[in-house]
């Protein structure tokens, strides 16, 4: 299975670098993931809605243009489908029982992703109702993959 994970912002945190570059090193013997970090687009602290909206805009075509028409795509959002490990799991495994070998998930900026990139989405996934900052998402996501692979083999590590 070809995983990336697709996100906006440079990860300047050497804690965080750390910790996703140990999960990607775990994951190698069960899939290739790639992270693709796409320049979030500069604005001032205080926008309008329309300002909002242009902001997140610019990044989702950033985003999509980064996505094959045969990638299967999962978007981090809030407001997205709650799961456990174990369904995440069961997930990617249906993904790779019936051919869709590509996937990515994708973490918008700090406004989140525009409504083109929702709209490509084929599924959502939400970690939790709180708002945690999208470099932290990364280590999260990684985490959770890596676990999703040792569950779907039957190795021990997701208690």
């Amino acid at each position: 299975m070809n995983i990336t994970i697709c996100t906006i912002g440079k990860l300047k945190e050497k804690y965080l670098k750390q910790g996703i570059d140990e999960f990607l090193k775990r994951l190698t013997p069960y899939a290739k993931v790639d992270i693709i970090e796409l320049p979030d687009e500069k604005a001032p602290e205080n926008l309008s809605d329309s300002e909002m909206e242009m902001v997140k805009q610019k990044e989702g075509e950033r985003i999509l243009s980064k996505i094959s028409d045969d990638t299967h795509v999962i978007a981090l959002a809030i407001k997205g489908k709650m799961k456990s490990s174990e369904e995440l799991a069961a997930d990617l495994d249906r993904l790779a029982t019936y051919g869709k070998s590509k996937v990515a998930f994708v973490i918008g900026g700090s406004l989140g992703l525009s409504d083109e990139v929702m709209k490509r989405a084929n599924d959502t996934l939400s970690f939790s109702k709180m708002t945690f900052p999208h470099q932290l998402m990364r280590l999260i996501l990684v985490e959770q993959v890596y676990r999703a692979f040792r569950i779907n083999r039957g190795e021990p590590y997701h208690k």
